[in-house]
């Protein structure tokens, strides 16, 4: 007669649900895997094979039951550590978006907005469009494997316990989200320098030539300056990129280190 005690049952209950918990979480934050295109039981389904190949690896979790404060302060603490992680992925993504907005805005395009599932508000048009050429740089790149790779790890660096984290680690995503002004107004900076410039030429020919309408004139040669030079530039994006993948991949080990 095989007998299991409760201790036992929480256990093998324990190494799949916590597990479960902070890549449920990752995966509801952070960039390709938690869009809102990819159907939520496609996320759960992913989540939960995840956390069967990962779950046996893992030390022996705590014996607490699931229900006890003690096991609902480990699942919190386990959905924190996944959404924190997640973030740090999605600011890579903010930046480009960030730069759109600002080309947008230089290029008179500010104003051809729709509405984002992704991010649930009005989007600029080439915000939308330079997101999706990360998203393509990203998976050519297998970013999405390294991305998961490196929150597995966290699996050894960060064990599954009952001792509180260390809030060092959202400071550490705090000084990351300054990126998306940085990192953001670099990538656009060519185009804003360029586009600026035109700006003052016509504004100098408007003081000279009263006579000519710049909103008539200034509009047009805007845009169609701005195609051309993203045309030119978008191309020349990928490594910026990559580097600012690395870095995303980095900080989510400095984050684990701090919690």
């Amino acid at each position: 007669m095989i007998s299991v005690d409760a201790a036992q049952l929480y256990g093998w209950l324990n190494a799949f649900l916590w597990p479960f918990v902070r890549i449920a979480a990752f995966m509801a934050t952070a960039p390709i895997l938690g869009e809102a295109s990819i159907p939520a039981r496609a996320k759960v389904g992913l989540a939960v094979f995840i956390a069967l190949v990962v779950a046996p690896t893992l030390p022996a979790p705590p014996t607490y039951s699931p229900a006890s404060y003690e096991g609902l302060f480990i699942v919190l603490q386990q959905f924190l550590i996944g959404v924190l992680l997640g973030l740090i992925m999605r600011v890579v993504f903010a930046v480009v978006q960030t730069a759109g907005e600002f080309i947008g805005l230089q290029m008179g395009l500010s104003f051809a907005s729709f509405f984002d599932p992704q991010t649930g508000a009005n989007t600029a048009v080439l915000a939308r469009i330079m997101n999706m050429v990360a998203m393509l740089l990203f998976i050519a790149m297998n970013g999405h494997l390294l991305m998961l790779a490196g929150f597995i790890r966290s699996f050894d660096l960060l064990p599954i316990s009952a001792n509180p984290i260390n809030s060092a680690g959202i400071a550490v995503l705090l000084d990351w989200s300054s990126q998306v002004l940085v990192s953001g107004m670099l990538l656009a900076l060519p185009l804003i320098i360029v586009l600026l410039s035109i700006s003052l030429a016509l504004g100098i020919l408007n003081r000279t030539a009263q006579q000519l309408s710049v909103f008539a004139v200034g509009f047009p040669i805007s845009l169609m300056v701005g195609l051309i030079l993203l045309w030119i530039v978008l191309p020349q994006i990928a490594p910026f990129f990559e580097r600012l993948v690395d870095s995303g991949i980095q900080t989510m080990g400095r984050a684990i280190n701090a919690l």
